[in-house]
């Protein structure tokens, strides 16, 4: 299912909860093309945030992604403050809850290199396109790689046009 990003991201902001919106939902409010079915947030690894994160998500039946469906889960505080990044699926659709983003850093240092930019209609902080740039370099991975040249030409767009991030 794909998520519906505007929900899952004003149930965290109803919520109080800290995070910084990366992956595709951050490509596709600084420009970028790309197609993405989940929403990937960053999210500040505190026992206060956290209690709040999930008890905003307790409604919508968060479970494992990609694990058998009888396998025992609880998305409860305990747990994500023993862990730190959760692939998940929700009745809003799938969530990617990361505690640290590679080639970045842990939430604070993540909140450093986003910005305010607009989502269904809120503002919310996003990872920049050279914290996206930067992240998806240090992924590595095939579909982060094939990224960079659309990343890239909209920060030089960007750049061009004399605005800062």
């Amino acid at each position: 299912m794909a998520a519906n990003f505007g929900k899952l991201l004003a149930l965290f902001s109803d919520a109080n909860v800290e995070i910084v919106v990366i992956g595709g939902v951050a490509m596709n409010a600084q420009g970028s093309a790309y197609v993405t079915f989940d929403l990937d947030v960053c999210y500040k690894h505190t026992k206060e945030n956290i209690a709040r994160m999930c008890d905003a998500l307790a409604p919508h039946q968060p479970r494992l992604r990609g694990a058998p469906e009888n396998l025992p889960f609880r998305l409860d505080a305990d747990t994500v403050k023993r862990g730190l990044n959760f692939t998940l699926i929700t009745s809003l659709g799938d969530l990617d809850l990361l505690g640290e983003v590679t080639g970045i850093g842990s939430y604070d240092a993540v909140l450093q290199t986003s910005e305010l930019r607009e989502i269904d209609g809120k503002e919310y902080p996003v990872l920049s396109l050279t914290g996206l740039i930067q992240s998806k370099r240090a992924a590595g991975r095939k579909k982060d790689l094939n990224a960079l040249p659309e990343l890239e030409a909209l920060r030089d767009l960007k750049e061009r046009m004399g605005r800062k991030e």
